[in-house]
Formats: structure tokens, sequence, C-alpha cells
């Protein structure tokens, strides 16, 4: 009897360290953790799909995550919060984008560098920015427009005369 309870001690005991292995391994491969850098934020009007964590990327390579977010108050846009690694350092023309990493995958921000000698510091501000796009939004857009397509006209411009029996417009 007393050898069972060892053995599933000891069992239990093996579960709990691999499980531990595992979860120290996913952490470090996510690349979650911020690492050491300045922090810099920006304003977007809308930011869906943004969260704690995300990429913050230039050109592809990630350089930072967004460490904050926030709601400002007075002008109702949301504040994200950068961190970026210390070596990667932006000018202060920069402009940031949500983008998605595809069609409908995870949406990052995007960091475009700027042209100007001087650079972000810890607390600077990127002023020119721009909000995610709602693929919804924009599929509930073309749905009710009725798909660019003006049902008051036929098929040929109403203002080109045309050909009754070819509707191909005539020259005069």
């Amino acid at each position: 009897m007393q050898k069972k309870n060892l053995l599933e001690t000891l069992m239990g005991a093996l579960v709990l360290i691999v499980g531990g292995a595992f979860l120290v391994f996913a952490y470090e491969g996510s690349q979650m953790h911020v690492e050491s850098g300045y922090t810099v934020s920006a304003k977007f009007s809308n930011a869906t799909g943004i969260a704690l964590g995300s990429d913050v990327r230039v050109g592809g390579i990630k350089v930072g995550v967004v460490s904050d977010l926030a709601l400002d108050p007075k002008t109702y846009e949301a504040v994200v919060k950068m961190q970026i690694r210390q070596n990667t350092q932006m000018p202060v023309d920069s402009s940031a984008a949500i983008s998605s990493a595809g069609l409908l995958g995870e949406k990052f921000v995007s960091l475009t560098p700027g042209a100007d000698d001087k650079m972000l510091a810890e607390g600077g501000k990127i002023q020119f920015t721009q909000s995610s796009v709602s693929l919804e939004e924009l599929i509930g857009k073309f749905m009710f427009s009725g798909g660019g397509v003006d049902k008051n006209k036929g098929g040929a411009d109403a203002s080109t005369p045309s050909d009754k029996k070819t509707g191909a417009p005539t020259l005069n």
C-alpha cells in the first residue's frame, strides 16, 4: 500500500516539474516579457485589436511591445504606450499605425521612421498615427452601400448618348 502511495507521489511530482518546465519554455518563447528600453506613447482614435503584449514592429521586425493601454478622458482617444528596445532609436517625426498580420491575423503597432535627426526619448509622443481598420466595418459599408453599384442608372453612363441597339456610346 505504501509503495503505491510513494509511486503516485513521485509521478505527481514529475508531472508538476514537467509542467513548470513547459511554462518557463512557453514564456521565454513567446517574447512577451518587457525588455529594457524606453517608453513612447501614441494616440489613436481606434485601437481595436491591440492588447498588452502586442508587438511593436519596424519594417516587420519586432522592436518592442505594447506596455499600457488607456483612454484619454479629454479627447476620448486610445493612448497606447510602447516599450521600445534601447538599441532601436526612432526619429521624433516617426509615425505609428495599427496593422494586421494578414487578413484575419493579429494586430500590431507598425512604426515608420521619420527623417528628423532628433530621436524620441523616454516619454516621447508619436504625433502621426493611423488607427485600426475594422474588417467588419468595411464589409458592412460595402454590403449596405449596394456594393458600389448605382441601382438608379443603367449599364451606360446617362450623360453619354448611346446607340440603342448595342448600348455603345455614339460620337456626335
